[in-house]
């Protein structure tokens, strides 16, 4: 298969995409298939395809050689040949195998979901690192999926090192492919070392960290966008942000903390993208605090609030402090309804980000859950560090400060994480 089957995410022409949406009898899931198709429409916009029809096939015995059988194959291509397909996107995996036997029946472009999110993914990718990481998930994806020796990687949506689209085809083979995987890893491994290192030092430093997590598309970015005001480009669509971006908010009791935004979640991720996005979902992992970004406007919200717990346990992160913000709130008029799902959550509170909606209520809520992971302290340190003086007035809340001949007195409120620092003193 040659990734020039890939959508090409710069055609000014919209490719004309046949969904097919596959309920297998063996998978449980609480999606309807209505609600399963919404999402892949969802994503092929993303891609900038346009959904002509859409074909639904219950397997309740999927086939090795075709994963439907080959009656409904059949129908899908005369549907392809009627309406002048371009491509055909399944909502499920495809092995390789599968894959081409379908393309020999159908007789044309045949992608799965995974393939069409990775075409997402690369169309977002802007830094080296967001660029590593998705041409790791690529190339781990298309690495069982070669029939012969060699491939084609061509316009892989800037996913291939610094390679943009329409640049030079690469040749490469099998070998080589392995070789550059293992290089992405090492790479990759840097960059959660370096990661690591500046973690290392804000928590020195005593600085907590809030990282935003959420469905994609649920307001994350606009919401770092408003407790910082930077200025992140934001857009509506899916997985508009891949790489991990942090930024210093000062609440409004003077405390600093760092705030971070990632790579939003999906009902049923490949969990491939979740490993070859590991350095950047180490910052989840790490985080004093959760803050759950919920679109509370979106009639799936509950599946997919399920849909981030399960990523968030999958990552072992989910007993984590957390903030639910349910945003979208100026696209929701039953204020009981509202009060009624905030009820659900020990730590909740409603706003918008967009419009800055009672962002004063989920400030104040950050700081009464970094309270509980505070501790006061009364000690005794010697005259001469005034270095933990001024640490106490940067990251704590200091009651009092008394000066004697050998000694000073700090009353204060600090993180625990600093604690030690004073408590051998």
């Amino acid at each position: 298969m040659s990734t020039k089957d890939l959508i090409n995410l710069e055609e000014t022409q919209k490719e004309k995409v046949l969904l097919v949406i596959l309920s297998l009898v063996q998978i449980k899931t609480d999606w309807t298939n209505e609600e399963l198709a919404q999402e892949m429409k969802e994503l092929v916009k993303a891609c900038s395809g346009d959904v002509v029809e859409i074909f639904h096939c219950r397997v309740t015995k999927p086939t090795p050689g075709h994963l439907i059988n080959e009656i409904r194959a059949q129908e899908i291509a005369g549907i392809c040949q009627g309406l002048d397909i371009d491509t055909v996107i399944f909502s499920e995996d495809l092995k390789g195998s599968q894959q081409r036997n379908l393309e020999k029946i159908i007789k044309g472009k045949i992608i799965d979901r995974t393939q069409l999110i990775l075409d997402i993914f690369a169309k977002h990718a802007t830094s080296k690192e967001g660029k590593m990481q998705v041409e790791l998930a690529q190339l781990q994806y298309l690495l069982p999926r070669l029939a012969g020796k060699g491939i084609e990687l061509s316009r892989l949506g800037g996913g291939i090192g610094t390679l943009g689209p329409g640049e030079t085809k690469l040749e490469v083979d099998r070998r080589r492919i392995s070789q550059r995987i293992t290089r992405l890893k090492h790479g990759l491994l840097d960059v959660s070392k370096d990661r690591a290192l500046k973690r290392k030092k804000r928590k020195d430093r005593g600085v907590p960290v809030l990282s935003l997590v959420g469905y994609t598309n649920a307001g994350k970015s606009t919401l770092l966008n408003t407790l910082t005001e930077s200025s992140q480009k934001t857009k509506d669509g899916l997985f508009t942000t891949l790489d991990s971006l942090s930024r210093q908010l000062i609440l409004p009791n003077h405390q600093k903390v760092i705030i971070s935004d990632t790579v939003g979640f999906m009902q049923n991720l490949p969990h491939r993208l979740i490993e070859s996005f590991k350095a950047t979902l180490e910052e989840v992992q790490e985080a004093d605090v959760l803050v759950h970004v919920l679109d509370i406007s979106d009639k799936n919200f509950r599946l997919k609030q399920e849909a981030v717990i399960s990523v968030l346990e999958e990552l072992d992160v989910s007993k984590k402090p957390m903030i639910t913000v349910l945003n979208k709130i100026d696209f929701v008029t039953d204020d009981d309804f509202l009060k009624d799902i905030l009820g659900n959550f020990d730590h909740g509170v409603c706003i918008s980000a967009k419009s800055k909606i009672n962002i004063d209520d989920l400030l104040k809520e950050i700081i009464e859950m970094l309270s509980s992971l505070f501790i006061e302290i009364n000690v005794n340190v010697p005259i001469g560090r005034m270095d933990l003086v001024n640490l106490a007035h940067e990251q704590g809340e200091v009651y009092s400060i008394k000066y004697y001949n050998d000694k000073i007195n700090i009353r204060a409120s600090i993180p625990s994480s600093l604690f030690s620092k004073f408590k051998t003193l």
